[in-house]
């Protein structure tokens, strides 16, 4: 009798220490997952609108295609400086509309950009994203990052939606790994209008 007794106290034991264990696990989830959260906390911008009946006439310091599907060539990221902020530009042509970006840039060092051991981006992890209205054909990120001189590297993703869904990315270097995800350099060095008299806040579009 008294070792029922004993097995049940014990089972009792274990049963509380299990729970308290869980939920302090939930409580690490939570602070891990609000942890993460305030890392995107960036000085940016962005503005999203549907230029389809509209003709782009901007001009750009820097601009490459906007590949979906790895073969379909939709619309282009574009970059140019205004003042302090780092301007870029992603637009599509045709049937293709913006439903989601992510935007990541380096100083293209090692490990500039977020990866998995097997050298693909972690989307998730990149500094910039939004997620678009339907029908968004331009979205336009205004990024404060102060003085902007010499190489910069862009991994410049999006999601889009038009004869199919698919993953688009800016065209550039493949990362290495066994994803077709690319990134790209420009060399802003010579960017920017020299007659921008800094007003302090982001460019008006």
């Amino acid at each position: 009798m008294k070792n029922l007794v004993r097995m049940s106290l014990l089972s009792l034991g274990l049963l509380f220490f299990g729970c308290n264990l869980e939920s302090i696990e939930q409580s690490d989830i939570q602070i891990n997952n609000e942890e993460k959260s305030t890392k995107k906390n960036k000085d940016f911008e962005v503005v999203q609108t549907d230029n389809s009946t509209n003709e782009t006439t901007a001009s750009y310091c820097h601009e490459v295609n906007l590949i979906a599907g790895q073969h379909h060539e939709i619309g282009t990221v574009s970059i140019n400086i205004e003042g302090d902020f780092l301007i870029v530009t992603y637009t599509t042509n045709g049937d293709w509309v913006l439903d989601a970006t992510h935007l990541h840039i380096s100083n293209c060092e090692e490990d500039g950009f977020p990866t998995t051991g097997a050298n693909n981006p972690k989307i998730g992890h990149f500094d910039y994203a939004s997620e678009h209205e339907d029908g968004t054909t331009q979205v336009t990120y205004a990024i404060d990052i102060g003085e902007i001189t010499g190489t910069l590297c862009f991994a410049a993703h999006a999601e889009v939606d038009g004869p199919s869904g698919e993953t688009a990315w800016a065209e550039g270097e493949d990362f290495g790994g066994n994803s077709w995800a690319m990134y790209f350099e420009a060399n802003l060095i010579d960017c920017g209008d020299e007659d921008d008299d800094d007003g302090g806040g982001p460019p008006a579009h």
